[in-house]
């Protein structure tokens, strides 16, 4: 047993989806999670700055005496984790694999739908990862980059957040996907809007919950699980914690028990 925090640590608030998925599959560990808000987005940086970011994150949460760290950025993920893990002796799960496994698990017909940022889409970093699995698997990417500000207003049901995905979804509904990753993680909020748009015959593949799985899994393997009584959230932001404190209850369900201003650099 451990009772160490799991660390989680995302470019901003979005994150926070993969520890309310964390929180929800295991009440009793507590976790520590970073948002670089100071320095957010992470779409428009270099590979090599991105990797420093993932770098000085991850060395503060070591620092902090985490277990375990779960990068829930998309970006970090697919341009900077096999860096940190090179880098730090400690169990580092990204949220691409997670994601692409539980697609394949779902789909019947091989054809794939991924919807993320711009940079996410871009880089091909699940369909890379798919086509490793599968050869000749059919995937479809798109990015949707307007899901974003919408969930931070809080627009996730009605007709402007249908209208909007309805614009981006024409060439998804023509592929004959099945199966979609919600490839950002923002997007799950929006989950009944992209279920109403797709169809009933599609399904959604949740990377933080795929995520959270394999962390069960893990701390399983190496005998890491909390048997602490109770357990605590704890979150840190890199610029001011205003809009992360007004933002946070969209994202996570469970209480955060503290929001603390950090200097990463």
């Amino acid at each position: 047993m451990d009772n160490r925090p799991i660390g989680v640590f995302d470019s901003g608030i979005g994150g926070l989806t993969v520890v309310d998925a964390l929180a929800k599959s295991m009440p009793l560990e507590s976790i520590l999670y970073v948002g670089d808000t100071a320095r957010v987005p992470y779409g428009n940086k270099s590979k090599e700055r991105i990797q420093q970011y993932a770098c000085e994150i991850t060395d503060w949460l070591i620092k902090q005496d985490c277990k375990l760290i779960v990068v829930a950025c998309n970006t970090v993920s697919s341009l900077a984790l096999k860096k940190i893990q090179e880098k730090f002796n400690i169990p580092i799960i990204g949220v691409i694999h997670p994601g692409v496994m539980a697609a394949i698990k779902v789909t019947k017909n091989n054809r794939v739908g991924v919807l993320g940022t711009i940079a996410t889409i871009k880089s091909d970093s699940y369909g890379i990862a798919l086509r490793e699995q599968i050869p000749g698997i059919e995937v479809v990417g798109r990015a949707c980059p307007l899901f974003v500000p919408l969930v931070e207003e809080g627009w996730v049901n009605g007709p402007i957040p249908e209208n909007i995905a309805l614009a981006y979804f024409d060439s998804i509904k023509e592929s004959r996907i099945d199966t979609v990753i919600l490839g950002c993680t923002h997007y799950p909020l929006l989950n009944s809007t992209i279920k109403k748009v797709l169809g009933e015959t599609v399904s959604l593949v949740d990377s933080g919950v795929a995520t959270a799985d394999i962390v069960i899994s893990v701390l399983n393997d190496l005998k890491l699980f909390s048997n602490a009584k109770s357990r605590s959230i704890k979150s840190f932001v890199t610029d001011s914690i205003d809009v992360f404190e007004t933002l946070a209850k969209r994202f996570v369900d469970a209480p955060i028990n503290s929001i603390e201003h950090i200097d990463i650099t």
